[in-house]
């Protein structure tokens, strides 16, 4: 008994974090994540069923607000330097929560679309408060591994969610998915509370006097700018998948399913192991083209599923899906790896805006971008994509690993470093 206890506190302790900041945030994520789960099995059927907009609609609301988030994840950055990112991630959070619940007073497509851009909005200014907490609280690799196990609490949580809105889905109507919304609102506002007692990180003092803005730290920004390419993937999973699968192969509709949940458990599994061969910046340099290799493994396989009998379909997009988990988990770390080590401690959140208005610019463009290429013209989509997804790997490593002239300032991690402008 001793024994056993041991171990499920030490798998307890691994899975919350030691330290206040790693542990609040871990038990944040963890129900806004169960929030995101119920949302991805309800939302469309509640915009569409409950409020009572048309898909076209829903999807052009859902694009502008996806611009509200790029703008938000950026000037949180600049926002997070100046009154500090714990109390950006907490006022973030209480306004998405509220947006949530506001959405059953949509009465128009004018009315969903702001409440829509707050949601979003809120949601792309805690992607940056989170990320400058962990930039200022954390050093080197530690960032990287933190961040790494924030991300299998999310996805873990998110399946959870997932499933728990099968209850909605299983009813199907109007007062259940008000309900699951409901419930997703208060998920996220409880959220919140794990956040009070976030420490204010120390401040330099010559912050203000010899920060450097990241717009004028090219490098960083083209990595950004190549990070949001590499962000394409998540749609290649949530929205290609599901739709070549069930259009253009001859694979059971179930196979969506499957691979969905083989992903969420790939990477739960491999984010951790995948963040600790991070070790530097070349080293991350080299995983992210090592992930856009995986990428272009990843499309060439869905191509080619295509014209195959079910079985065999089944068996080489299952191989397809193991590509891509694989360079998600790589792409992610590499990715996190330099975000946090070019950037100048002194405008930690400013440049972790930067970081996350990538993201957020690729996860805006990423539906268009792969119903516009593999959903629409077959084998040669995907190639395209294929294309594209080597080319911002080896954009990514290319100015990862050029060598640098001068420091303009020393990072915390003891990696990295900027070339001089």
């Amino acid at each position: 008994m001793t024994i056993t206890a041991t171990r499920l506190t030490i798998t307890a302790t691994r899975l919350i974090g030691t330290g206040p900041v790693e542990r609040a945030l871990t038990l944040s994520i963890a129900a806004s994540s169960l929030a995101k789960g119920v949302l991805f099995g309800v939302s469309a059927l509640f915009f569409t069923t409950v409020i009572g907009l048309s898909p076209a609609t829903v999807g052009l609301g859902l694009t502008v607000a996806g611009a509200a988030g790029m703008a938000a994840a950026f000037g949180a950055g600049h926002l997070a330097d100046r009154v500090g990112a714990h109390r950006v991630l907490v006022a973030a959070t209480l306004v998405q929560g509220a947006a949530l619940a506001a959405y059953g007073s949509a009465a128009s497509a004018v009315t969903f679309t702001l409440i829509a851009g707050a949601a979003v909005g809120a949601q792309g200014a805690q992607r940056t408060a989170q990320a400058t907490l962990l930039a200022l609280h954390f050093t080197g690799p530690d960032r990287v591994a933190v961040r790494a196990r924030l991300r299998v609490v999310t996805n873990v949580f998110v399946g959870l969610g997932s499933a728990a809105a099968t209850a909605a889905l299983a009813l199907g109507t109007a007062t259940a998915y008000v309900i699951a919304m409901l419930i997703a609102s208060a998920l996220v506002l409880a959220s919140a509370i794990p956040l009070r007692g976030l420490p204010a990180p120390m401040r330099s003092a010559d912050r203000s006097r010899s920060a450097r803005s990241p717009l004028r730290d090219f490098r960083y920004v083209g990595i950004a700018a190549l990070y949001g390419v590499l962000t394409i993937q998540f749609g290649l999973l949530t929205v290609g998948m599901p739709l070549w699968v069930t259009l253009h192969t001859r694979a059971p509709a179930t196979t969506v399913a499957l691979l969905l949940v083989l992903n969420t458990a790939l990477v739960a599994v491999f984010q951790v192991p995948a963040a600790r061969l991070v070790t530097d910046v070349r080293a991350a340099g080299r995983t992210v083209i090592v992930s856009s290799i995986f990428l272009v493994l990843t499309c060439i396989l869905y191509a080619a599923a295509g014209p195959l009998p079910a079985l065999l379909a089944v068996g080489v997009l299952v191989l397809a899906l193991l590509a891509a988990s694989a360079a998600e988990v790589l792409s992610e770390a590499g990715a996190w790896s330099l975000a946090f080590e070019l950037a100048d401690p002194r405008n930690a959140g400013a440049y972790q805006g930067i970081s996350q208005t990538g993201f957020a610019a690729g996860t805006m463009l990423a539906p268009a971008v792969v119903t516009g290429t593999a959903i629409a013209h077959g084998t040669a989509g995907w190639l395209a994509l294929a294309a594209l997804f080597l080319a911002a790997g080896l954009g990514t490593h290319r100015l990862a690993t050029r060598p640098v002239a001068t420091s303009s300032f020393a990072h915390p991690g003891g990696a990295g470093g900027t070339d001089a402008e």
